[in-house]
């Protein structure tokens, strides 16, 4: 292999994987054409799929570079484990890897290519969107999540603060940045962490051109209005937990002063959608912050008093992409 250019480290986290799609995500990681890779793949305690099985994948699949694959002493979930590979990356960047998609051959090149000549500290890319067969379902993730914006530039942490734009198996971060952001945020997903965090620190870029098949199932992790079921769980999953996240970040996210008062009055909008929610009033502060989100601001200060069924025909409407 080629050492011209620096080592990057792909770190995928497996957990209960679909054999059939993990072949097909190695073996295109296999026909990556960057020339110096390294491969770590941590099982997250798997109750059905044997380590053995899925060693025996890797080493099938894998033979264009070096790879480990090692297993977790107990259950980390994706965060806790991407946070250990990311300990253990010896490149000089870093790409995490789901255990379902596809990447097209030059996506590594590519942003390899971004991040240098930008200077950035992380890039990401568009992505085509396939379902569970593999079909095409759309050319674009901003298709199938209509307030999926990307965005590049300098000063953007406060706009990651409730959003994200970056995906996991689409970006290519520095080590070092990535290594530094550790330990990761207990109540972020990996990819919105690091996004926030490098924004803070730097330069993000995003790249219009599609370089992974990225499969939305019913199993995603991160799908659309994932555990809502009525207005109980929303309370819990839209707000509390998002109250949660921001009160992590006002003690714990070391950040400059215009993104600590965007915490500080994300946490007031919050509290409010939370008394919203439970009918003790905080209309008027939702709308006082609706920068922040002015169409779930509005849905929220009329939805609380929407029948059960009628709340939920709506919350069926925003996982469909149509609002």
């Amino acid at each position: 292999m080629e050492t011209n250019k620096p080592l990057i480290s792909i770190l995928m986290a497996i957990y209960e994987p679909r054999m059939d799609w993990l072949h097909e995500q190695l073996e295109s990681l296999n026909l990556q054409t960057y020339s110096n890779l390294e491969l770590i793949i941590c099982d997250d305690c798997s109750p059905t799929v044997s380590f053995e099985e899925i060693s025996q994948l890797v080493t099938k699949c894998i033979t264009s570079f070096q790879f480990t694959v090692s297993r977790n002493v107990k259950n980390l979930g994706s965060n806790g484990t991407f946070e250990r590979l990311t300990k253990e990356a010896k490149g000089a960047y870093i790409a995490y890897c789901d255990q379902d998609d596809i990447w097209l051959p030059d996506k590594l090149d590519v942003l390899y290519n971004v991040i240098v000549e930008n200077e950035a500290l992380l890039v990401c890319s568009d992505m085509c969107i396939i379902d569970e067969s593999g079909k095409q379902v759309a050319d674009s993730i901003t298709k199938v999540r209509r307030h999926h914006i990307f965005k590049s530039g300098e000063g953007l942490a406060s706009e990651l603060l409730f959003s994200n734009f970056v995906t996991g198996c689409a970006m290519l971060i520095k080590t070092d940045i990535a290594k530094l952001a550790v330990p990761f945020c207990p109540h972020m997903v990996h990819d919105h962490w690091l996004a926030l965090f490098s924004a803070e620190h730097g330069k993000i870029v995003s790249v219009s051109e599609n370089l992974v098949l990225y499969r939305i199932h019913n199993s995603n992790q991160t799908s659309m209005m994932a555990g809502v079921f009525d207005k109980k769980s929303y309370l819990q999953v839209r707000i509390v937990q998002y109250r949660d996240r921001m009160c992590w970040l006002k003690n714990n996210f070391q950040c400059s002063p215009k993104v600590k008062e965007n915490i500080i009055n994300g946490i007031e909008w919050l509290e409010a959608r939370k008394k919203n929610m439970e009918h003790h009033g905080g209309a008027k502060t939702i709308w006082k912050y609706r920068s922040y989100s002015v169409l779930t601001s509005l849905f929220e200060i009329v939805a609380t008093y929407f029948p059960e069924k009628l709340f939920m025909s709506f919350i069926t409407m925003k996982r469909k992409n149509l609002i």
